[in-house]
């Protein structure tokens, strides 16, 4: 690889970690191309772009990014893939799916999620169990409507009980 092409990988690299505030390192060594082919095809379905790249690239474009991932250069041995995608969780899940057939691989190197880092393959579990934003929206909804469906429902159970006492309360003396 060439000086020039270098740079433009890395230029690329820079961007793509500026542009995701998501994403894990991962090792595919050892996994067939068949077994690879799936995983980018996972991968593809849920939105994750998966990039297989060079540790010392990899290393100048977190160097280059203004953040500090220095945590994460320990993880740069071997083979690297890196998977980038919007939501925190759906990497983790879709790596613990891929592994149900007794698999190890891809096995987690450390992930960069929400502006915090987490190191090793341990660390799939906690991370496929974190709630993407639509996920907290949806519960924070379900939390709102249930005083109100709670208040309906008593409402209608009662009948026309409470309406009879409302409508004496209501009624003026004469």
């Amino acid at each position: 690889m060439k000086r020039e092409e270098k740079e433009l990988a890395i230029n690329s690299l820079v961007e793509t970690i500026a542009n995701n505030s998501n994403f894990y390192l991962t090792d595919t060594s050892s996994l067939t191309v068949e077994k690879v082919n799936q995983l980018r095809r996972k991968c593809f379905q849920n939105a994750i772009q998966l990039k297989v790249v060079k540790n010392t690239l990899l290393e100048k474009a977190f160097e280059r990014s203004g953040k500090d991932f220095s945590e994460l250069y320990g993880c740069l041995k071997g083979t690297t893939a890196v998977m980038f995608c919007e939501s925190a969780n759906v990497p983790a899940r879709v790596i613990k799916e891929f592994r149900k057939d007794k698999d190890t691989k891809p096995a987690l190197k450390g992930a960069y999620v929400q502006e915090s880092i987490y190191i090793g393959d341990n660390q799939v579990d906690v991370l496929a169990s974190i709630k993407s934003k639509n996920e907290v929206i949806g519960d924070v909804i379900g939390l709102l409507q249930s005083p109100a469906k709670n208040v309906i429902s008593a409402l209608k159970s009662s009948g026309g009980k409470l309406a009879g006492i409302i409508k004496t309360l209501s009624e003026k003396p004469e």
